[in-house]
């Protein structure tokens, strides 16, 4: 395929549903051989793979639990396999959870920071094994990170913990020409938005004074933006994609 993504391998977690999935689709249309990464959503990861293929791309899904260090590692041994290398990850796998802070649950808390802290950090280990001048890292982050609410105190804390890395990766990759930065986005839908309890679609909707929520395309755009050649000089950096929603 050719795009300014034509002959990049790009590998993208929670590929099977939500943003990842979208993101995915856009980022092959750029021309980039897609990695479908997926814990559970199977039907998900392999609708995107036929879709792109069935439009002349490249792409295959694999399942693998990214809080497993080893999982991922395998993961990577057959992209080595599969294309020889990769230039780009989006980790863009995540789960929310939240309550009171008297209601603490230790179950719960491994599983956040699993995802959504040791899940990036192995993901962007292995590729930075792998990755040369050109390569991209995509963090996703979350909006809590920034206006934090009541109840999300572990979840904040991990979104938090995301864009620390992302600023320390930057400088440690900038050297080889390697940029690294963080996609924020707001509530978006297809995204974790689908599962909020009653009311919180239309709490998020009065917040930005576009009076609704984002989509998934839309912050996929920002994606397709960070990982392109114009994007060189971006680089530390966490970009809001939120519609001027200021949550409380």
């Amino acid at each position: 395929m050719t795009g300014a993504l034509a002959g990049k391998v790009a590998l993208i977690t929670g590929a099977g549903r939500g943003i990842g999935k979208v993101v995915a689709e856009r980022l092959a249309r750029d021309g980039a051989a897609i990695v479908a990464n997926y814990a559970a959503s199977a039907a998900g990861a392999e609708q995107v793979v036929s879709e792109i293929v069935a439009t002349g791309g490249k792409a295959f899904a694999i399942k693998a639990d990214i809080t497993s260090f080893d999982e991922v590692k395998a993961m990577f041994a057959e992209i080595d396999r599969q294309f020889g290398r990769i230039d780009i990850v989006i980790n863009c796998a995540g789960v929310s959870a939240g309550g009171a802070l008297a209601d603490v649950d230790e179950v719960q808390i491994d599983w956040l920071i699993g995802v959504n802290v040791k899940g990036p950090l192995f993901v962007a280990s292995e590729a930075s094994k792998r990755m040369g001048d050109g390569g991209r890292i995509i963090n996703f982050a979350s909006v809590m990170a920034e206006y934090p609410m009541a109840g999300t105190g572990i979840y904040t804390a991990c979104k938090m913990a995301v864009k620390g890395m992302t600023e320390s990766w930057a400088k440690e990759l900038g050297k080889r020409g390697i940029t690294v930065n963080t996609v924020t986005p707001g509530p978006t839908s297809p995204g974790m938005m689908d599962n909020c309890p009653p009311g919180y679609l239309e709490h998020f909707q009065q917040k930005s004074p576009f009076g609704r929520i984002g989509t998934a395309g839309e912050v996929a755009e920002v994606v397709a933006f960070l990982v392109s050649p114009a994007a060189s000089w971006v680089s530390g950096t966490h970009i809001l994609a939120h519609g001027a929603a200021i949550p409380d």
